[in-house]
Parts: C-alpha cells; structure tokens; sequence
C-alpha cells in the first residue's frame, strides 16, 4: 500500500471589496465594483447626481481569523452615497482575532457620504477595527459610525478601533480607541455606564451649526460630533438631525 502525504495549502488571503466610482458628465457612475469574501457591493438608483451603493454580506463575519477590507476610490469631482443595510456583528472568537479595515481615496473635489449602522462586538469577540481616509484639496467626507460593545444583556468583547484621515498631506484626525480592557473602558471618562459609541464626523469642511458640548472642531478643516449612551436607538436620535443637517440623506 503507497501512503500519499498529506499536502499542506497556505490559506488563501480574504479577497477585498471594491468600490470605484467616477464622474462623467453631470453624474457619477460605477468604473468598478468588485465582491470580496464577505461584502458585495450593489448600485443603487436615487435621483441627483451621486451613486449610491450598498454592501451586502456574502458570508457570516466576523469570525475568528476573519480579514474584512474595504476599498473605495472616489474620483475627481465624483459624489458616491455609501451604505450598509446590515451593519457588522463581531462573533466570540473564541481565543482568536478578527480585523475590519477600509481605505478610502476621494480624488479632488469628489464628495461622500457613508452611512455605516451598528458595528457590534459581542462578548468572547477580539476585533482590530482600522479607517484609513485620504482626501485630495476640495474633497469632503460625511461618515457615521455606531460602535455596539455587546448585544442584548452583553458587556461585549475587545475593540481597538484605529481612525486615521489625512488631507491634502496633513493629518487631520489621528485616533487610537482601546477598548479591549472591559473593567478599565468602563471607568468614568471613558465610556462608563455607556455601550454605545457613535459619531458623525465631518472631514473637509467646517459646518456652521448645530452647535453645542457634543461637537469637536478639529485643528483642520473637520468637525466631530459624538455621543454615548446605553441604548442605540438613544444614540441615533442625537446624531440623526446632526447627520441630516450636515448633508447626510435619511
């Protein structure tokens, strides 16, 4: 009897979305929107002149050893509308890690917005969770993010969230969240009582208004607007008029 070796395969890298968009004429439109192995991006019709897409999972994610990455790429003078229905919920990993990245490139004068709904880390999960954002002179991003630490009746697992927006060559806004350490996140002037972080933050412009204890002008042309409470819903009534004031669609 021949006994054949076992063969040994180096796992296959998660392939990345793909979300390139360009100007042509008055309107933007797709030049390439390509599935990765867990988010597929679809064009959606909406009348004006930017592109709306949503990402919609192709696989249960994330799980342990998951690598999540976006990419977007908003050309010259382009408007591009992005969303996700879903949102992300970070599984127990069981002993194991997980990553979410996206890279986004708006081109001069191209604009964006990005809706993006609950991301959860749900107890036992361990996510490194990195936005990295390039913006040319004239460019504007309108980004929403909820961080969820835990589902129902959960203290949740460990976040490092790392936010990084450059422009025109400067650094805007540099972030590094920790919030692996439960007992130590949970101190006051950190998050507290809180398990629900959110944001709308506007990169490229100032706003005039709303105004109050919330909202942090950055050193550059930006503006962030924050809450925390223990309930979601809690959080979206804060930021929803914030977000609808500074441009943002529903």
């Amino acid at each position: 009897m021949t006994v054949v070796p076992e063969t040994r395969h180096a796992p296959t890298p998660d392939a990345p979305t793909v979300v390139s968009v360009a100007r042509g004429g008055t309107s933007t439109h797709p030049v390439e929107l390509r599935t990765g192995t867990f988010l597929a991006p679809c064009a959606m019709r909406r009348p004006g002149r930017a592109q709306r897409v949503a990402l919609t999972g192709v696989r249960a994610s994330l799980c342990a050893g998951d690598e999540v990455e976006l990419r977007v790429d908003v050309g010259p003078g382009a408007e591009l509308e992005l969303t996700d229905p879903n949102g992300t919920l970070a599984y127990n990993a069981r002993g194991g890690r997980a990553a979410w990245r996206a890279r986004l490139t708006l081109a001069e004068g191209a604009r964006m917005t990005w809706h993006e709904p609950s991301f959860v880390v749900a107890d036992g999960a361990d996510v490194l969770r990195e936005i990295d954002v390039v913006l040319a002179p004239g460019a504007e991003l309108l980004w929403w993010e909820t961080l969820v630490l835990g589902r129902a009746g959960e203290r949740g697992g460990a976040l490092r969230s790392l936010t990084r927006v450059e422009r025109d060559g400067a650094e805007l806004l540099v972030e590094d969240l920790d919030l692996r350490d439960s007992a130590e996140r949970e101190l006051p002037g950190i998050t507290g009582r809180a398990r629900v972080l959110g944001q709308v933050g506007l990169f490229g412009r100032v706003p005039a208004d709303p105004r109050g204890p919330d909202r942090l002008d950055l050193a550059g042309p930006g503006t962030l607007w924050r809450a925390a409470a223990r309930r979601t819903y809690l959080v979206d009534t804060e930021l929803g008029p914030v977000w609808r004031a500074w441009g943002g669609h529903g």
